[in-house]
């Protein structure tokens, strides 16, 4: 299942909820379907065929294709893995464990899976077969302050070069109280979740950012953004890494419908997009200056996307 471009994209479909298959001339078949409540985040791992993603448990639903929020969701969402076939469907971590999971990073390296619990407030890692739950990063405590979105965790991203994690906290929707954060991958000597001193707030007064990528090549990092139109949200963004933080954010590309995952074909130079709105975009990323997207297919509401090369 390759492109000529040498890769595939898996992307979740949040309603029906499904792993979909897609190439970037628009075909596409379904991977696995018939997922439990939303899924958010997915990553591939190509070498033995799997793939990971989050389900973001009971306490979300949709409202006209947008995920909403319960009065006080359970935090019982899940992390799950099946095999690239969709055979051999397991929970890695269960109901109770994982919170209100989004975004998810595989690092195979290491043999961890990260991921930001939304309404849990927290930035967390378990062992590939969903053991050694850690939480590395606490905002707040729930459920006393979750009505307060800025403390809520969405995005994840790993710079492993630098020793870095970064992740995002969306605020409010449409709010421009969104921020980007980075830490060390693990927690300092001593310290504790709710009080690292190596947290930097790199970003703030955004929109409403949420999935991240990076491209190691020119060290930058991509995010998405479903904040208010007026105001830079539903775009795709980057800014230059460095080591006192980020550098020349630009906004890419606009006209998201609740742009939602972003994953980079760092290779072909090329980035994914998905939005609630159902469309898997294509970004050319050594474009010099604002620009359209492409439109790669049009499906149900979209959220996680990951592109697995060859």
């Amino acid at each position: 299942m390759t492109t000529n471009n040498g890769g595939t994209l898996y992307v979740l479909q949040a309603r029906p909820p499904a792993i979909i298959a897609l190439w970037p001339d628009g075909s596409h078949e379904v991977v696995l379907a018939n997922l439990t409540r939303t899924p958010d985040g997915i990553k591939v791992d190509a070498v033995y065929e799997l793939v990971y993603w989050t389900n973001m448990g009971t306490g979300i639903h949709l409202v006209d294709g947008d995920p909403v929020s319960g009065p006080l969701p359970p935090n019982d969402g899940t992390v799950e893995c099946a095999k690239l076939d969709g055979s051999g469907h397991r929970v890695l971590v269960p109901s109770g464990q994982a919170g209100t999971p989004k975004e998810i990073v595989l690092d195979a390296e290491s043999g961890h899976l990260y991921w930001c619990d939304r309404e849990g407030m927290r930035v967390m890692r378990a062992r590939l077969d969903g053991s050694d739950v850690t939480v590395l990063v606490r905002t707040g405590e729930f459920p006393k302050d979750i009505a307060d979105a800025t403390r809520h965790c969405v995005g994840i991203v790993l710079d492993k070069a630098n020793g870095h994690l970064y992740w995002t906290q969306k605020g409010a929707p449409d709010a421009g109280q969104g921020r980007i954060f980075r830490a060390g991958i693990d927690l300092p000597a001593g310290a504790v979740p709710h009080d690292r001193p190596d947290i930097e707030c790199l970003l703030e007064n955004l929109p409403e950012p949420i999935d991240l990528d990076i491209d190691h090549r020119d060290g930058m990092l991509y995010w998405t953004d479903r904040g208010d139109d007026a105001h830079d949200g539903n775009t795709l963004n980057r800014a230059r890494i460095t080591a006192g933080g980020l550098v020349d954010r630009e906004v890419l590309a606009r006209e998201l419908k609740e742009g939602i995952g972003v994953s980079l074909d760092a290779r072909g130079r090329r980035a994914f997009v998905t939005d609630l709105g159902g469309t898997v975009h294509e970004f050319d990323i050594d474009t010099k200056e604002a620009a359209h997207f492409t439109n790669v297919a049009h499906l149900g509401p979209l959220t996680g996307i990951d592109f697995a090369g060859t």
